[in-house]
């Protein structure tokens, strides 16, 4: 497998520079084929994923293939027990992410080597304290974190992860791992670790007899089971267009941009308020209410909804609306930090940008909702705040001046077929 075939897990931080607003609701079958084509085409196949049981580019829009595990479970007793071999030079270890000592390695393998747009001007820059929030969710495994070592430096050079998740896909709820932060150290690229990596995380979580997971990529490998659209919302547009994010429209000022994206100072939802501890049972059933309509979504119970969900200093941020006169919850919103480092720029050095998370509109219009989310974003100095066209996103992004962005994100399912390719508005789950 090369560099091509494996999955980044995040799409690359998008610029909405160059870019014609498409029609993204059609996905047909003909495009998705083609694209898949032509990514194998572009290297030698896709063999490693040929021989893993995930949906195959020849089965697209096969109607009789059975929804479900495509392969049944291993009895434990016959699933390998010792690591797969990485070349001698190099040796697997197991991160503590609670050692400050620990974190600081991931973080300086992933700051300095992790998921970079085209041009190569930002890159994914995790805080620590995001990489702990992410890694370690109620009944997490230590053993999932997975790093790669040189023998002689010491150095970390790699670097994948699984967290534990029960994802509902139609009816049914499955233990899955979300496998994320698959990073190689640049200088390695061709050592053709991804892929071993890639076999011992899977080995770890079936060692936990789970035989199914959720990643996405930023690329195309068999096969998505949906294909979805960053769209970006200026909320700094002079840095934007400094930094080379995004570009001055055509006939456009730079007063005028300004303008064009300004925001009110204060809120407009009466009740809007910040999420804090005693409202985890209200925001939970919400939001499994609300959750229940997608095709596929996580099954999120109240501990769940309180590690992801309750508000984290520049990790994750949540408000909802509570009625004034019932003081009934009605509506939530929610979304993350993930700041991009600037490569290059003479004047800054990081890019704040917040991501969209899960959503809930009952009685507030959700367009409301969502700008009352990018005031409060605002006023926390956040650059950009970005959003996926998943859920029922699709209904404010051009409303409240977002634009689509230059990447697309696929959504996998490892082991597990679902029938056809899903549009963005049937999926409620959003990965890290």
């Amino acid at each position: 497998m090369d560099d091509n075939d494996k999955p980044t897990e995040n799409p690359k931080p998008t610029s909405d520079a160059n870019i014609t607003p498409k029609n993204e609701s059609e996905i047909s079958m003909d495009s998705l084929a083609r694209k898949v084509q032509e990514s194998l085409s572009l290297a030698k196949r896709h063999k490693f994923w040929e021989t893993q049981p995930v949906g195959q580019l020849k089965d697209l829009g096969d109607t009789n293939l059975p929804e479900g595990p495509i392969e049944a479970p291993t009895p434990l007793s016959e699933v390998k027990q010792e690591p797969y071999n990485l070349p001698s030079q190099y040796e697997w270890i197991t991160c503590d992410m609670d050692s400050e000592e620990m974190c600081n390695e991931v973080y300086n393998l992933l700051t300095s080597n992790y998921v970079e747009d085209d041009e190569n001007m930002f890159r994914f820059n995790y805080s620590k304290e995001f990489l702990q929030w992410a890694l370690r969710p109620p009944g997490y495994f230590r053993s999932w974190h997975i790093g790669v070592r040189a023998k002689s430096s010491k150095r970390m050079v790699a670097f994948i992860t699984g967290v534990p998740a029960r994802i509902r896909v139609r009816e049914t709820i499955v233990n899955m791992a979300e496998i994320n932060f698959l990073c190689v150290h640049k200088k390695l690229r061709s050592k053709r670790l991804a892929p071993v990596m890639i076999k011992e995380v899977t080995r770890r979580v079936h060692l936990e007899n789970i035989w199914q997971a959720a990643y996405t990529a930023g690329v195309v490998i068999p096969t998505p089971i949906t294909i979805c659209q960053y769209w970006h919302r200026s909320l700094n547009p002079k840095k934007l267009i400094d930094v080379g994010f995004s570009r001055l429209g055509a006939r456009m000022t730079m007063s005028r941009t300004i303008k064009l994206y300004k925001l009110p100072d204060q809120t407009a939802t009466p009740g809007f308020r910040k999420m804090e501890p005693h409202d985890v049972p209200a925001v939970t059933r919400l939001l499994r209410n609300y959750l229940r309509q997608f095709v596929v979504s996580p099954d999120f119970d109240e501990n769940d909804v309180e590690h992801w969900l309750l508000p984290k200093e520049n990790v994750v941020d949540s408000f909802l609306v509570e009625s004034p006169e019932t003081h009934e919850i009605t509506d939530f919103c929610s979304f993350y930090t993930l700041p991009s480092s600037i490569l290059g720029s003479q004047n800054y050095t990081a890019l704040k940008a917040a991501y969209s998370y899960y959503n809930v509109s009952t009685k507030t219009p959700l367009t409301q909702l969502m700008n009352d989310a990018l005031i409060v974003a605002k006023r926390k100095d956040f650059d950009v705040f970005n959003a996926l066209d998943v859920m029922h996103n699709e209904t404010f992004l051009k409303e409240l001046k977002f634009g689509p962005g230059d990447g697309k994100l696929h959504y996998y399912l490892y082991n597990y077929r679902i029938r056809r390719v899903l549009q963005p508005s049937e999926l409620g789950l959003v990965l890290l």
